[in-house]
């Protein structure tokens, strides 16, 4: 079987190595010694002092939408092309997700659409860096600053991106990264929000711990505290990051090179020398949906299972209320694959698969 994703494990013994830290103190949740360390470590790696680590990626984009502080009714503009937990959010927080269409070279939200998107109960945008390409930050920014909005950045593919010098996930009002266990970087489950300012990230703090520090009680807060053993697999996962993103744009380029003059489309890193990508996935369009579908069941019948993503455009959803088309979303909703793309991926996988596809077209 070839899994469009493989969990990447670290050596046993340097999981066990992290884990007897916590396992002889008996001491394995609420903010221990491990949660601390690798909170620590991640603040550094990203550059971002105002980092919370937390029990999942979906929790910290709740997270980020309560620490605007929005009412009931708000409108957040936000793109129909990601995963569904980015407009679940939204709409869990009682506001109203209102999507705007993205650009087709990158699958990221088109700044242009967002601001004809902009009505009087707009209170912030929530772009998310697909596929772990930056959206067009300078451009949301502009709209941001002009129309009074704040913005969150779902970085769920960003970890190890970095862009102008700095991590991706550092800009924005408020960035948010998973660490699921199909992540390049993770911690079996996990995730992170990231505020760039103190006060805000004081009240992500106590958000995420039923709003108390210790005995001291200021705020609503919930539980989205993460346990030593998660963060022990983090810890012995952090390290690997920058071997496993350069095993993984050799991959990327196998790809390409097996897929030269085969007339299909795939996503590339933007041409930007200001942009370290981290090659998280490997995604291919197809001329239209009956052909990528036609693919898929070709594969999965030599037990290769590519995967939609993402599919369907989130604005064809009927419970987030009136459905705004989006054209470009929807096509590329319809049309992509992504092939299997993981670390330890071998070259005759990759030949495997690409045959398949060849012959199937």
């Amino acid at each position: 079987m070839l899994p469009v994703t493989k969990t990447v494990l670290p050596e046993f013994e340097e999981y066990l190595r992290w884990l007897r830290i916590a396992w002889d103190k008996g001491y394995i949740t609420n903010n221990g010694e491990l949660v601390l360390r690798l909170e620590g470590e991640l603040r550094q790696f990203l550059q971002s002092p105002h980092l919370w680590y937390c029990s999942n990626g979906t929790i910290v984009l709740q997270m980020a939408i309560k620490g605007l502080q929005l009412q009931p009714g708000d409108e957040i503009i936000t793109t129909p092309y990601s995963y569904v937990a980015t407009a679940n959010a939204i709409a869990w927080e009682q506001c109203r997700p209102v999507f705007a269409d993205v650009l087709p070279d990158t699958c990221c939200i088109d700044p242009l659409r967002i601001e004809a998107a902009i009505g009087p109960k707009t209170r912030a945008i929530l772009a998310t860096h697909v596929y772990g390409l930056p959206c067009r930050i300078d451009a949301i920014e502009q709209i941001a600053q002009q129309h009074n909005l704040s913005v969150v950045y779902d970085g769920a593919h960003a970890f190890g991106v970095q862009y102008r010098g700095r991590s991706l996930l550092s800009y924005g009002h408020l960035s948010t990264c998973s660490f699921h266990a199909t992540k390049l970087f993770h911690t079996v489950e996990g995730g992170c929000v990231i505020a760039q300012d103190e006060a805000l990230s004081r009240r992500l703090e106590l958000f995420r711990q039923f709003g108390h520090i210790g005995e001291e009680y200021f705020d609503i807060g919930i539980n989205a505290k993460n346990s030593e053993l998660h963060a022990a697999m983090g810890l012995a996962m952090l390290p690997r990051i920058a071997d496993m993103i350069a095993e993984r744009q050799q991959l990327f380029a196998q790809y390409e090179a097996m897929l030269e003059g085969s007339g299909l489309r795939w996503l590339q890193p933007r041409t930007d020398p200001e942009l370290q990508w981290n090659y998280s996935y490997f995604p291919v369009f197809f001329e239209n949906e009956a052909q990528a579908l036609r693919v898929r069941s070709a594969l999965v019948a030599q037990q290769i299972f590519p995967r939609r993503y993402f599919h369907p455009s989130l604005n064809t959803l009927p419970f987030y209320g009136t459905c705004q088309p989006c054209p470009i979303s929807e096509q590329l909703a319809a049309t992509v694959l992504c092939f299997p793309f993981f670390n330890g991926l071998t070259a005759a996988d990759q030949e495997r698969v690409v045959g398949l596809v060849r012959r199937t077209l």
